[in-house]
């Protein structure tokens, strides 16, 4: 969602606006017809676009999963045939992280508190997809620290996620630098939680 260039379509809008006042106000505490009036559209013209609200959570749940192992897997594609060393693919994928924890942060808000909403169908499928995610970078991980063992290295995975996860929680003014310095803060403090766990 936040990798796109192009002008966003008009499903996009609905959805992201969605995911702000979800995670404004909660799943319950938002309308239809207020979701419509951010995106400049009656309520009921939410339905040519989507079934209900239930649909667009499910979108947007499912939706940030699947795009955060498709980018995943294309920067491991990358890295291989370009045969860099795992330290810059540990880098890279740290960094494709950062860029979704600071550009769509009420999707973290929303998981948090609407992930139990979902049909089982979509819930299963969410956690699904975030399994994958977590191994592809428990693999990368080890990698870089052969030492480090795979139940150690999961949960170092998990923690690192804790932490650049945390943005929704930071948003007083001046409680981060601007978006260069605290990307390049979360990407050293989670360097340096993979080297505490492998004891480096």
């Amino acid at each position: 969602m936040a990798t796109r260039t192009d002008a966003p379509t008009r499903r996009e809008q609905i959805l992201k606006e969605a995911a702000r006042l979800f995670a404004e106000r909660g799943f319950h505490g938002v309308g239809v017809d207020e979701i419509g009036a951010a995106v400049g559209i009656s309520g009921p013209g939410l339905y040519r676009h989507f079934a209900g609200k239930d649909a667009m959570l499910a979108e947007l749940l499912v939706g940030i999963s699947e795009s955060l192992l498709t980018g995943a897997k294309r920067r491991l594609s990358e890295a291989d045939a370009a045969g860099v060393a795992s330290e810059a693919v540990l880098d890279s994928l740290i960094e494709g992280h950062i860029d979704f924890a600071l550009d769509d942060r009420p999707l973290i808000t929303l998981h948090d508190r609407e992930l139990d909403r979902l049909r089982d169908a979509d819930r299963k499928l969410v956690r699904q997809l975030q399994r994958q995610y977590v191994e592809l970078w428990v693999g990368v991980v080890r990698r870089l620290y052969p030492d480090l063992a795979e139940p150690a290295a999961r949960s170092a995975v998990h923690s690192v996620f804790g932490l650049l996860n945390s943005t929704p929680h930071l948003t007083r003014p001046g409680s981060l630098p601007d978006r260069a310095g605290t990307a390049e803060l979360l990407h050293r403090m989670a360097r340096g939680a993979f080297a505490a766990a492998a004891g480096a």
